[in-house]
């Protein structure tokens, strides 16, 4: 993690099946929206009330990406931490807009409500192992090698679209 970067843990729900792309460099990318929304219990009423629901835009990068969309699906509990960083751009009527969104690091499956059986990806082109009935399995088929370097954060040349 760099100077300057805000770290944070969001634990919600995928409001979408994870989208797989890929730049024009062939680097494979994976976005989807966590819902997160918090709950207090109102002594005055006996009960729990919501509170104003949180929409997070995800990204991840490269093999994770592959692994996410392969993983999870609509409606999954997700534990997501990542860095928070504000994308700026402008309209073709000369508006400025600003929106938040979340560069994953780390993503898996939340145990409060659900098990998960996870197998450990192969890598390097060997086979994957048998993908369980479980639909909270965490495996994954052997990635495609899509980008060599580093892991996390966008590529060094930088996606070719919008971050949204």
């Amino acid at each position: 993690m760099s100077v300057g970067e805000t770290p944070i843990t969001v634990v919600g729900n995928l409001t979408d099946d994870p989208k797989l792309q890929f730049t024009a460099q062939g680097v494979a990318m994976a976005r989807f929206t966590i819902a997160s929304t918090p709950r207090a219990y109102d002594k005055a009423s006996g009960q729990w009330k919501d509170g104003t629901a949180l929409f997070l835009r995800a990204t991840a990068w490269r093999e994770m990406a592959e692994h996410i969309t392969e993983s999870l699906t609509r409606g999954m509990r997700v534990v997501v931490t990542g860095r928070l960083v504000q994308h700026n751009w402008q309209t073709e009527q000369g508006e400025n807009r600003s929106m938040l969104g979340l560069d994953v690091d780390e993503v898996g499956p939340s145990l409060r409500f659900a098990i998960a059986k996870v197998t450990k990806a192969q890598r390097n082109g060997g086979a994957p192992a048998a993908r369980p009935a479980d639909q909270w399995s965490t495996d994954a088929p052997a990635p495609v090698p899509v980008a060599t370097g580093g892991w996390g954060g966008a590529p060094a040349d930088g996606p070719t679209e919008p971050p949204f």
